[in-house]
């Protein structure tokens, strides 16, 4: 197991230095540079400071040379400034990243708190009501548009209501940890909405194909009950494409929900990577990318792990 993981940091590292070369092409083909748009915007500026402009930020070099020397500052650690913020990258990211994580980190916990236990229920009785309602619930999940579903909760919570706020991560001045969960409760129950479904029909499907096993059977006739059935035996194995969509997902942790985001004004990174993309902002839109890729990779290794947990077969026992 511990050769596997090792097999994976290498794939995951030379994944992420493809990514770095495919992003940084991308944005070098883009229309451009940040040395021409800062031209555009200063009438005192001529062609001639452009030139030294650009030899001193390096931007008259091919692009796959000015590739190589950010790989290599990146590899002394260090980051580059931001042009849009004029800060270090990394204080940049900072901020967003932590308010990421808050917004994400919540929605995915409420969806794995509903979901889970809703795809359990409804698998235990096929055809009931119950279970009809909970596929209905999913479809509506998968369908509803999130930018829909984020100004419909404005307009009757913020606007009819008054309960919560419209947008942002805080009043003006601060207003201690109630208010910022005030804030955090519409986008976080938008995002929450809007992976709930694909939850709910993973966990029933995993749980139906599993009743049908012949170590499902062997309990029943060894008289076990229908709960011990299901919680003991079933639902180890039924976790196991669960955890591949929780590993997916870990990576929107970092890189955001643009949608979700922009509709409630929540400075997280998917705003901020668009932004800097949009911007040619090339350290910061390459840092963020990296990092959301970064963290993607890393939800597929501890998916690994959690599969070794769950089934013995894989760490070879």
């Amino acid at each position: 197991m511990t050769r596997r993981i090792l097999v994976r940091l290498l794939q995951s590292v030379a994944v992420l230095l493809a990514m770095s070369f495919v992003v940084y092409a991308l944005m070098g083909l883009m229309p451009g540079d940040p040395i021409d748009l800062m031209i555009a915007g200063n009438p005192h500026l001529g062609p001639a400071d452009a030139a030294r402009l650009k030899a001193l930020y390096g931007l008259d070099r091919p692009w796959a040379e000015r590739w190589l020397l950010w790989l290599v500052q990146v590899a002394q650690g260090h980051l580059g400034y931001s042009r849009l913020y004029a800060k270090p990258v990394a204080a940049v990211l900072g901020p967003a990243v932590l308010a990421t994580l808050e917004l994400m980190g919540t929605a995915l916990a409420g969806a794995l708190l509903l979901g889970l236990p809703l795809g359990l229920r409804a698998a235990a009785r096929p055809g009931s009501l119950f279970d009809r309602a909970a596929n209905l619930l999913a479809f509506a999940s998968v369908s509803l548009p999130t930018f829909w579903l984020g100004l419909m909760l404005i307009l009757l919570f913020a606007v009819r209501l008054g309960w919560l706020p419209a947008g942002g991560m805080a009043q003006v001045g601060g207003g201690g940890a109630f208010d910022r969960l005030a804030h955090l409760a519409l986008p976080a129950a938008t995002l929450t909405v809007a992976s709930l479904g694909q939850y709910i029909r993973h966990m029933r499907a995993a749980m139906l194909a599993e009743a049908r096993q012949d170590y499902v059977r062997t309990a029943r006739a060894k008289g076990c009950s229908p709960r011990r059935i299901a919680l003991g035996h079933q639902l180890p194995n039924a976790l196991l494409p669960v955890v591949t969509l929780v590993a997916l997902d870990l990576g929107g942790l970092v890189s955001g929900a643009l949608i979700t985001e922009t509709v409630f004004a929540w400075p997280g990174m998917g705003r901020l990577i668009a932004d800097a993309v949009m911007g040619n902002d090339f350290n910061l839109a390459l840092t963020g990318l990296l990092l959301a890729t970064g963290m993607t990779l890393a939800g597929s290794i501890l998916a690994d792990l959690a599969y070794a947990g769950l089934d013995p077969r894989v760490r070879g026992e």
